[in-house]
């Protein structure tokens, strides 16, 4: 799954142990939603849905 610059960078900010998690429940998300990139408003829909 292929991640902006701009998305990655929002992934930074999560805390590095729970990142990995994260970044698997993202692109899920994304791959669900038939998206083959993050981008920031991907990222951020993903972060609404899972609070």
């Amino acid at each position: 799954m292929e991640w902006t610059a701009d998305a990655e960078a929002r992934l930074k900010e999560i805390p590095f142990f729970v990142r990995p998690a994260a970044r698997k429940k993202i692109e899920k998300f994304a791959q669900e939603q038939s998206m083959s990139q993050i981008t920031v408003e991907v990222y951020e829909a993903a972060k609404k849905q899972f609070g």
